[in-house]
């Protein structure tokens, strides 16, 4: 086994007179690289030079960007990505890009490169959000902006969003990702307090959303109907996201504007108790490949996770 392991090392490194894969042109390897996604080329990388030199070529990682990869560079300064490779620019843009005083984010999924965006609370609109009577400002690890909005208590609940972004061409969806009930932690354990926690199964709340270009959806849902307080509390006490719709981006390079919203403004009841942390913008393709992933009635009801509705 062992002469097998060390011959078949040389055949990878070309030592031997034997064709391998040492043998094959950086050029030829660069081709193929174009069609496999970023962390498969960054494994078959390891296997010898031609290898390692075709996985830094600009030339694929052109193709792994973007169209509109510039205008993400563009928040940031220009320091950061000056004179930086293509391989770079991506591991660069992988990583979370704030903007609008860090209230919002953008950044490329790792496996596709496909732009996703957040939007926290804190650029939203939120009626009554001023008086501590109704809101509270809670600091937190649970979100990526390490603070959500919670509501004790109101009658006119309404939360309103806009976003303006040059997406490239893609079909997105849009959720609100929410908490029933206030978490915290003690010695060290998370807990979840439903002492504010009420109204939301009176009426569902009303979701909306509207484009520029003239798309619009809407959705209502019951935040914490008993048929699912009865089965395992699957409503409280998690983050859920809530999708509110698709819209479709026909040409990369304009700017597309996305409205948003959550109501419930019947004041014949109070509801309250529910923390507010952001909105995602996800290419539907991703959205739908983490849902796949993970079989219905299987996701642990981990702080960080969120199922989607």
């Amino acid at each position: 086994m062992g002469a097998l392991l060390s011959y078949l090392a040389e055949v990878a490194n070309g030592s031997t007179n034997d064709p391998g894969l040492g043998d094959i042109p950086e050029s030829c390897v660069a081709c193929v690289f174009l069609y496999l996604t970023p962390p498969q080329i960054c494994n078959l990388a390891r296997l010898n030079r031609a290898f390692r030199g075709a996985a830094s070529s600009d030339s694929v990682w052109q193709s792994k960007l973007p169209s509109n990869y510039q205008d993400l560079l563009d928040l940031l300064p220009p320091q950061r990505y000056q004179n930086l490779s293509r391989k770079d620019i991506y591991a660069l843009l992988s990583r979370p890009v704030p903007f609008d005083d860090g209230n919002k984010e953008v950044w490329l999924d790792r496996i596709t490169g496909k732009i996703c965006m957040s939007i926290s609370a804190k650029a939203m609109s939120i009626t009554g959000i001023d008086d501590r009577r109704y809101w509270n400002w809670i600091s937190t690890e649970e979100s990526r902006f390490n603070v959500v909005a919670y509501l004790q208590q109101i009658w006119w609940f309404e939360v309103d969003g806009m976003v303006k972004f040059p997406f490239p061409a893609d079909i997105y969806t849009l959720t609100f990702r929410l908490h029933l009930g206030r978490f915290y932690k003690r010695l060290g354990r998370r807990g979840c307090s439903f002492e504010h926690t009420h109204g939301w199964d009176v009426k569902p709340v009303r979701f909306e959303m509207s484009t520029s270009d003239g798309q619009q959806a809407t959705h209502e849902f019951c935040l914490d109907e008993n048929r699912f307080i009865e089965s395992e509390h699957h409503k409280r006490g998690c983050w859920i996201e809530y999708k509110v719709g698709e819209f479709f981006v026909n040409e990369s390079g304009s700017t597309t504007e996305i409205r948003f919203s959550m109501k419930q403004i019947d004041c014949t009841h109070s509801k309250g108790g529910v923390c507010v942390d952001s909105v995602f913008i996800v290419p539907s393709n991703l959205k739908e490949r983490k849902t796949r992933g993970i079989p219905k009635g299987s996701q642990p009801k981990m702080f960080m996770q969120s199922s989607i509705v």
